[in-house]
């Protein structure tokens, strides 16, 4: 959006940056303006052309698990799950996070390493420091999704650890009675 437009229209608007996570990542800069019941949503990028924006009308708020309402007077409907700041979007089987930051929010943002997330497919790990109360396979055992695998005690309370994947028991490295700190293996699998 090339600067005198975007002031224009930020006059009376909220300029929001929103980065849609999905397979691949995309940031998108959004211009809105209320307009009595509805708001006018401009992507950055559009052409001076086209019209003023697109017209979003809904009584949602959130909280609320659908959003309908209609976009540029078509009827959408679309499943709306809080995430950490932003939401989880589902329309018609497409699934995207739009996290909604400030410009100076979506700079911050920017700068932050990205998570990668461990994968423990092959090996479960004691998710808190506790003692090992059971181990309910032996090593060899094919084991489905939701079987019992081990329980473990923390703060007298005993947490059942299930498979979360069809698999086979290689190797088992804890015994009941046990004391295990975090992430502390307590059995591998094929």
């Amino acid at each position: 959006m090339e600067n005198n437009e975007a002031h224009e229209l930020a006059r009376d608007a909220e300029s929001l940056f929103v980065l849609h996570k999905s397979t691949s990542e995309r940031e998108v800069e959004l211009a809105i303006a209320r307009e009595g019941e509805a708001h006018l949503v401009r992507f950055a990028g559009e052409n001076k052309g086209q019209k003023k924006g697109h017209r979003l009308v809904s009584s949602w708020k959130p909280g609320d698990p659908l959003w309908s309402g209609s976009y540029d007077d078509r009827p959408i409907a679309v499943q709306v799950r809080p995430a950490l700041n932003g939401f989880d979007l589902t329309h018609r089987g497409v699934e995207v996070r739009a996290l909604a930051y400030t410009e100076r929010e979506a700079a911050a943002a920017r700068l932050m390493p990205v998570k990668r997330v461990a994968d423990s497919g092959k090996a479960l790990r004691c998710p808190m420091p506790g003692v090992v109360r059971a181990i309910a396979v032996m090593e060899g055992q094919e084991v489905k999704v939701g079987e019992m695998l081990a329980v473990v005690e923390a703060m007298k309370m005993e947490n059942v650890l299930r498979a979360e994947r069809d698999g086979v028991v290689k190797s088992i490295k804890a015994r009941p009675g046990d004391s295990l700190a975090v992430d502390a293996v307590i059995m591998e699998f094929r």
